[in-house]
């Protein structure tokens, strides 16, 4: 029997704020706010880029134009409240929405009314979808290593355990940019607060710069990781220490790391024992979101249902959603396993327009 990855129930460890956007609204909000989008992305095609330089720059001028078009609060919780809705509509009970609250501060009065109103409107959206939100704050590695301390410090004091609080602290951007370890004090204060320590590390850099994540950093998840396994004794040391990965093929295939969704070890990772917890990184700019990623493990890598079953079970352990909850998602996976578990639509608040 093939069961609808839709249905599963999953968590969802790895989406971007702005890349979060469906189409339809960043049109619109530029539309709003007079902005003229490149072509790529006022045509809503899906891009494929060089793993390059050049690619990352082309990825990050497509990445800033979207962001532009982020203006207001309204447009903010317009976000949260979407990227909910689409995630409850793919069977996600629990999701950790990754913003930089510094792109958006200069609208809406400064970083912390910028991330009150990300937490704000996550509230509202767990209420709405029945799909928890929680928010992982990102530095960026682009800026100053004391830009990602402030932001640190501005997530301990929003920091949680359940929807509508801060459960993470993040790096992002291009891995071939700053010094990872100069970045460790922010991670010290992250981690001092309970946070779960979430960087980006072993996409377009490999195994080498995973080594170097793991020993500077000390993280919980790594962003992506999936480079880790061209090194078995790096992969080791990954499924060793408990680090889990947000492995996003999708993204990996857009960025140019893999030719095409075959590539991507999604089973030499899971055979080696690594946690895995699939994700979509930005759908806006790389098109399928989260069940695709499932049907993908499916259909390119050979997953069975008892497969799928594990990977959805993997995300949730590895989330920061409260152990009660992960205790009833789980038995939920196994309802789904054993085809006893309810179909999303009876849910009756999954396909929330807002």
């Amino acid at each position: 029997m093939t069961r609808a990855v839709e249905t599963l129930p999953k968590a969802h460890l790895h989406l971007h704020f702005t890349g979060s956007m469906r189409p339809s609204t960043l049109l619109d909000l530029a539309d709003r706010h007079g902005v003229r989008l490149p072509a790529t992305l006022s045509s809503q095609a899906m891009i494929t880029l060089s793993p390059d330089e050049r690619g990352w720059f082309r990825f990050q001028r497509l990445y800033d134009a979207a962001r532009a078009c982020v203006r207001t609060a309204d447009d903010m919780r317009r976000i949260v409240l979407e990227a909910a809705a689409d995630d409850a509509a793919e069977g996600s009970r629990w999701l950790e929405l990754q913003v930089d609250p510094t792109s958006y501060a200069v609208h809406v009065g400064g970083l912390t009314p910028a991330l009150e109103i990300v937490l704000d409107a996550a509230r509202e959206a767990t209420a709405l979808t029945g799909t928890s939100v929680a928010v992982v704050v990102a530095a960026s590695r682009v800026r100053h290593p004391l830009d990602a301390r402030t932001l640190a410090r501005l997530a301990a004091r929003h920091a949680g355990q359940g929807p509508g609080t801060v459960v993470g602290f993040g790096l992002s951007n291009d891995e071939r940019r700053g010094d990872t370890a100069e970045f460790a004090g922010a991670f010290d204060i992250a981690r001092a607060a309970g946070l779960a320590c979430v960087p980006h590390s072993g996409e377009l850099l490999g195994p080498a710069h995973v080594e170097t994540t793991l020993t500077t950093l000390r993280p919980d998840r790594l962003g992506h990781g999936v480079r880790s396994g061209e090194d078995p004794a790096v992969l080791d040391r990954v499924v060793r220490a408990g680090v889990a990965l947000e492995v996003c093929p999708t993204s990996n295939v857009s960025l140019g790391v893999y030719p095409d969704l075959r590539r991507v070890p999604l089973r030499q990772l899971v055979s080696a024992g690594a946690t895995v917890a699939l994700g979509a990184d930005d759908p806006l700019l790389f098109g399928p979101r989260l069940a695709a990623q499932y049907r993908s493990a499916r259909e390119e890598h050979g997953f069975d249902d008892a497969g799928l079953a594990g990977l959805a079970k993997a995300s949730i352990s590895a989330s920061r959603a409260p152990a009660e909850l992960k205790r009833r998602w789980c038995a939920e996976v196994d309802d789904w396993l054993a085809g006893t578990g309810d179909d999303l639509a009876d849910r009756g608040t999954g396909h929330l327009v807002v």
